[in-house]
């Protein structure tokens, strides 16, 4: 007997950390580069893989994937590009990460992409190895197309069965997937930028600055202390950072301090002057005025706000101004 159609779930998210536990087979922080969020997601279960087509919004992405998965993404519809490992084209291109990979992007504007992970890893179809972090492949257009495509029509069969789906099956699916995959990786067009996109280098500089950030949440941490802790020189870790968040070293570090203070309001400090102060901000008025900016709301606000009856920072609606 037949095994029913997978259905697709449809999750839509205006929460920050909802859409951030919803995302399986990553581990994921990001910070949202907007100040109120609206993104959706489909999913589609399948034997041994899961695609992922996300409506997202404006944010800073670091991602690890879990052990023994492999992971293949590709955008499905063109805009402003999305800052990947370092670069800034994602049109005509496919990225893979096998277990423990990791991966930086930066998303400027809300985009549209699909991601298929496949559990246990794939090992046995000739697609380029995995390595530290996720790799980044430059296809044919006609690659790509075949791509969209294919999600498209598989989103649109399984959300609404007609004739033609009346024998299909998870199996068949997949392997009609795993077909413009194997496609889209026969199709790689050398190119010399994804040589420099895929070198590891600079970014085991950028991740060992990432995880110091990460890890280090009592006091700021500032440029010349956190280039010591890595081995490198200032000029260094500024390069690493230019490239994988498309800003500059201080002003990474400035919204990094930027959100300990919001947590640190949103728990309730003493006052907005001490906070700021502990973190590093001398400069109140600027402080004010960068920190309205970032949030949409005053520092005072998202203290008085966190001392109201039934407002603690547990509520995410306060957590990102959300």
């Amino acid at each position: 007997m037949t095994a029913p159609l997978p259905v697709p779930r449809v999750f839509r998210f205006d929460d920050v950390d909802a859409f951030r536990s919803s995302i399986r087979n990553l581990d994921v922080d990001f910070t949202p580069l907007a100040r109120k969020i609206s993104a959706e997601q489909v999913i589609l279960s399948l034997p041994g893989c899961e695609l992922n087509y996300t409506q997202s919004f404006p944010r800073i992405v670091d991602a690890q994937l879990a052990p023994h998965t492999t992971a293949v993404g590709f955008t499905m519809d063109d805009g402003v590009p999305i800052r990947f490992n370092g670069v800034e084209r994602d049109r005509a291109v496919i990225v893979l990460g096998g277990g423990g990979a990791f991966y930086s992007s930066v998303e400027e504007t809300p985009r549209q992409y699909a991601s298929v992970m496949f559990t246990p890893e794939i090992v046995d179809r000739g697609w380029p190895q995995a390595g530290l972090h996720f790799s980044i492949h430059e296809i044919s257009q006609r690659a790509q197309d075949r791509l969209r495509e294919v999600v498209r029509h598989i989103l649109l069969v399984t959300s609404q069965p007609t004739d033609d789906a009346s024998f299909a099956s998870g199996e068949s699916i997949k392997e009609t997937l795993l077909a413009a995959i194997d496609n889209a990786f026969a199709e790689i067009v050398p190119a010399k930028w994804t040589t420099r996109a895929n070198t590891t280098r600079q970014f085991k500089v950028f991740n060992d600055a990432r995880a110091i950030l990460a890890g280090d949440v009592a006091h700021p941490i500032y440029s010349g202390e956190l280039a010591r802790q890595i081995g490198v020189s200032v000029r260094t870790l500024h390069d690493a950072i230019q490239r994988y968040r498309g800003i500059s070293l201080h002003r990474y570090l400035r919204l990094r301090r930027l959100w300990l203070v919001r947590q640190q309001l949103l728990a309730g400090a003493p006052s907005v002057k001490t906070c700021a102060l502990a973190y590093g901000f001398w400069h109140l008025s600027d402080f004010s005025r960068s920190y309205r900016s970032q949030f949409g709301e005053a520092p005072s606000e998202t203290l008085a706000a966190s001392r109201r009856p039934g407002v603690t920072d547990a509520d995410p609606s306060r957590r990102h101004g959300s």
